[in-house]
């Protein structure tokens, strides 16, 4: 009786430690404070449905403004390493040596490290940056382009050849999902309705490593490409996973139910390797978009 009573004891003590780990927040830090969007209404729209969820403990540090003296960049000093994944949603000035460093060590040794929108367009002259991203918003004379063929292949088309970034007057367009095993995006619909959005082309990098998520068709006919431009993927660096939408350049665009899913389950797949949070009921399909409140 006494070996099946310290055996129940230890099945509970195993569920309630199993319960524990799965209610445990994830700490994730937003980055702003430059950036050529309007970041101000950007970001709480992205601190808002982070914490809606219900899988983060969300927290924001703010840069200094444009040409502030040293002084003030000095008290710049995120503690990355209290976090477990850090959004950025920033597009400025580069950060001290000593921030890159950290933010460097921080992805290397595990973190998370989440890119929307216009924060791949920052930091050209940093090198492990621009490893990170794999694509950036770069002339075309950066580094290589990566696009799909109608058939979902991968076309690389080396840097000096074809466009450099860009993108046409904003429109809804089609997310067409390319590895749907992804735990980000299993389940969702293979081709789903975005918002008005800017659709990126041209992107340019390193592009080392790059796993390719989803795509958007940048149709010729609004000032697009002709090709199927990445969307969504992610890099590898060191131990750590560096997830990349370039979605959301406006509110309307952040609202997108589409958008904050793979926003909020792309944060917790960089930080963690798994994905938990469901996929909304009211996620958008292919014909309709949906926006939340």
């Amino acid at each position: 009786m006494k070996r099946l009573l310290a055996i129940a004891a230890t099945l509970a003590f195993s569920l309630f430690s199993a319960n524990s780990q799965a209610a445990e927040k994830l700490k994730l830090l937003i980055v702003d404070g430059q950036n050529n969007h309007n970041w101000k209404a950007t970001t709480p729209i992205l601190q808002e449905f982070l914490n809606r969820c219900g899988r983060f403990e969300v927290s924001v540090t703010t840069t200094p403004p444009n040409k502030s003296p040293a002084e003030a960049w000095n008290d710049f000093r995120p503690k990355f390493a209290g976090f477990q994944v850090v959004l950025s949603n920033y597009n400025g000035e580069l950060w001290p040596e000593p921030v890159q460093r950290d933010l460097e060590k921080f992805v290397g040794a595990g973190g998370g490290l989440v890119i929307v929108h216009a924060a791949n367009n920052a930091f050209e002259q940093w090198s492990d940056f621009n490893k990170m991203i794999g694509l950036g918003w770069r002339g075309n004379g950066f580094g290589d382009r990566i696009t799909t063929n109608d058939a979902g292949e991968i076309v690389r088309t080396p840097k000096g050849q074809g466009p450099g970034a860009g993108h046409g007057p904003q429109h809804e367009f089609t997310i067409r999902l390319r590895d749907t095993a992804h735990p980000v995006v299993k389940g969702m619909p293979a081709e789903w309705l975005h918002t008005k959005d800017e659709l990126y082309h041209g992107q340019r990098g390193p592009a080392a490593d790059m796993h390719l998520i989803a795509t958007a068709f940048s149709d010729s006919a609004k000032g697009g490409t002709g090709a199927h431009e990445p969307m969504i993927w992610w890099i590898p660096y060191g131990k750590g996973r560096v997830f990349t939408t370039v979605m959301g350049h406006e509110t309307y665009s952040m609202k997108c139910v589409g958008f904050q899913s793979v926003v909020a389950r792309g944060s917790e797949w960089s930080a963690t390797g798994q994905v938990t949070l469901p996929i909304p009921e009211s996620f958008p399909t292919a014909e309709k978009t949906n926006s939340a409140p």
